[in-house]
């Protein structure tokens, strides 16, 4: 088993080359493997969890765990994973502090392994793909969940929901570059991607507009994004695809750092690859408040909703919770989207739909005071 289990960063995956020293990068067919993410989210860790054991999740990052793995594996506590989150987001201030930056480390993490693979696969090399390791698990577990014992979806979730769309555009991390994906039997002919990055604090670094004939069942590097080198601390990377009619096949907004995570490959193991450097994201945490709203819109086959940021600054990694009239979350549902940050004045149009009782949606994000809607 080449691995990796645990927890390794977005880069991971892109690092390629020499394939013979780089395990389960995206270089070939890798039959079982992921970043070991998958964390709950409140509502149902309360559910399994004691007060004492929430709160060990982030006063007491390398304990033991027992709704990890069993005692006798590599995998019983969640102490790889918590390096990275300290280290790169910074040491939690709370227990809801400590799961929305659990969350960004699943999303960005889930997310950049389906669209490695996916950027390398083409006619010439028609088996490359991933096996993902894991849907979910068999009992309420902290890891390897792409929705909970619950039937919860969560940052792992919507990270892999992204990456796998059927017409994408995403970034590389060690190329710095735009690749479309066409995973499609049929799909083809002209798109356009739009590439912004911006300052936290929402100022233009660099806009491109790039044109491209994508043709289906492979995927084409559309070169490097400019202006990277203007990074001071932490920007965000917008690439959105289009059609010839304008329409938006896919979204992707990326959070990053002037350099990527520093990998030790020389000392991989079957389960884990060490990070002697870690981008640093701590700037996150002090971004200006955003005001967004959120309000029903029409829509056919559940509900529709309008979310949007009235600030001059992005509204970061903004999560949408659909609750019933106790306050307690629906399961299981399914949103077209989540955990999506806003440019400056944007609005996106989601949707959510469940088996019924849903009554408000919570609101909350990176840099958004949490509020409600009823719907």
């Amino acid at each position: 088993m080449d691995g990796p289990y645990d927890w390794v960063p977005p880069n991971y995956w892109y690092d390629t080359e020499p394939s013979r020293g780089r395990r389960g990068a995206g270089f070939g067919f890798g039959s079982e493997l992921g970043a070991g993410v998958g964390t709950p989210e409140l509502g149902s860790l309360r559910r399994f969890l004691s007060e004492g054991d929430l709160e060990d999740l982030w006063k007491k990052p390398n304990k033991d765990l027992f709704h990890m793995s069993t005692n006798a594996s590599s995998f019983y506590s969640r102490r790889i994973y918590n390096e990275g989150l300290f280290r790169r987001y910074g040491a939690p201030k709370s227990l809801d502090d400590y799961l929305l930056k659990a969350q960004m480390m699943d999303y960005e993490a889930a997310r950049a392994q389906h669209e490695a693979y996916s950027s390398q696969w083409n006619a010439a090399r028609p088996a490359t793909g991933t096996i993902y390791w894991m849907l979910n698990s068999a009992w309420p577990s902290l890891h390897w969940n792409q929705f909970d014992h619950y039937m919860h979806p969560a940052g792992s979730y919507f990270g892999s929901k992204t990456g796998s769309r059927v017409e994408h555009v995403a970034y590389d991390y060690v190329r710095q570059s735009a690749w479309v994906i066409n995973h499609s039997l049929d799909r083809q002919g002209p798109r356009k991607i739009a590439v912004e990055l911006v300052d936290l604090g929402g100022a233009a670094l660099s806009t491109q507009t790039l044109a491209v004939t994508t043709k289906a069942n492979t995927a084409a590097n559309m070169g490097k994004v400019s202006d990277l080198g203007r990074i001071k601390n932490v920007a965000f990377l917008r690439l959105v695809l289009s059609d010839d009619e304008g329409v938006a096949l896919s979204r992707n907004v990326y959070w990053l750092t002037a350099a990527v995570d520093a990998l030790d490959w020389q000392n991989s193991t079957w389960y884990h690859t060490p990070v002697t450097k870690f981008c640093d994201f701590a700037a996150l945490g002090d971004m200006e408040t955003a005001t967004v709203s959120l309000r029903p819109a029409s829509g056919e086959g559940g509900t529709a909703l309008e979310l949007q940021n009235q600030s001059a600054v992005p509204a970061f990694f903004v999560r949408l919770n659909l609750v019933d009239g106790q306050g307690e979350d629906v399961n299981p549902v399914l949103w077209s989207d989540n955990y999506v940050t806003l440019w400056p004045h944007e609005t996106l149009r989601l949707e959510v739909s469940s088996s019924g009782g849903g009554k408000r949606v919570q609101v909350s994000g990176g840099n958004v005071r949490a509020f409600e809607v009823a719907l």
